[in-house]
């Protein structure tokens, strides 16, 4: 951004706070610039982020307390993870403050603060999901889309094909039966089997030899990525790598 359009682009947030005010969703100070979103900055700096320096499980990203160099960061592992049919998957940070703000809002408005749209490009030009040759959003079922107006994750997908260049299918994957709507307090099995061969492949030319990005907006125990994982790797994709907002 060059400083003409720095400038311009301040002026107009400074415009826009006077005359549409709006308090941050989490601490209630003012929102000052647009491209935050509903949270402000100093709640976006508060939130936890993940870094590549962080030692996290190399295959699902949950955190770990072990202390080890980035030569050793692929041999880490939680264990709870090896079942799971994607390759690995990441997130731009944990379910807190702004992120958890952000992907509350998703689900209501379909709009992708260009802050939250950049912390999720960052994450994907990391190993190995830079590797990555086409974009695929979770699915939600037509009736449930249809009640909610959209899908979070094509719309988050959308974003990310766009700041990438990766091509986009939105598609290929579906979901063909409604399952239950995954509430607080679920425990894994019960996640895993509410969402057990709820997905097919509709175009399999279209997936085989690929390493696919598939997008949603946030990773809770892994069970809809992994189901999502095992269609796309059972009709011939080579990986599957997960990008979320957060993680839960």
């Amino acid at each position: 951004m060059d400083l003409l359009t720095s400038i311009s682009s301040q002026a107009g947030d400074a415009a826009l706070a006077l005359i549409y005010p709006q308090a941050c969703a989490i601490c209630g100070s003012s929102v000052e610039s647009r491209h935050d979103g509903i949270c402000c900055a100093q709640c976006w700096d508060a939130t936890p982020l993940f870094r590549e320096t962080e030692s996290l499980c190399w295959k699902c990203s949950a955190l770990s307390r072990a202390v080890v160099n980035a030569d050793q960061s692929r041999g880490l592992r939680c264990g709870r993870c090896d079942t799971d049919g994607f390759t690995v998957a990441r997130a731009a940070g944990a379910y807190e403050g702004a992120l958890r703000a952000s992907v509350i809002e998703l689900k209501r408005r379909p709009h992708v603060p260009r802050r939250m749209a950049l912390l999720m490009r960052e994450v994907q030009q990391r190993e190995p999901l830079r590797g990555a040759d086409l974009i695929i959003p979770v699915p939600l079922h037509p009736a449930r889309e249809g009640e909610r107006g959209f899908n979070q994750a094509l719309v988050l997908a959308e974003v990310i094909s766009r700041l990438s260049g990766i091509s986009l299918d939105e598609h290929s994957l579906a979901r063909r039966v409604q399952t239950e709507m995954h509430r607080a307090g679920m425990d894994a099995k019960a996640r895993r089997k509410s969402v057990a061969e709820a997905f097919a492949v509709r175009h399999a030319d279209l997936i085989a030899g690929k390493r696919v990005l598939l997008i949603d907006d946030v990773f809770t125990t892994g069970a809809t990525a992994s189901e999502c994982a095992k269609a796309l790797m059972d009709n011939g994709a080579v990986a599957v790598f997960v990008l979320t907002i957060a993680r839960a």
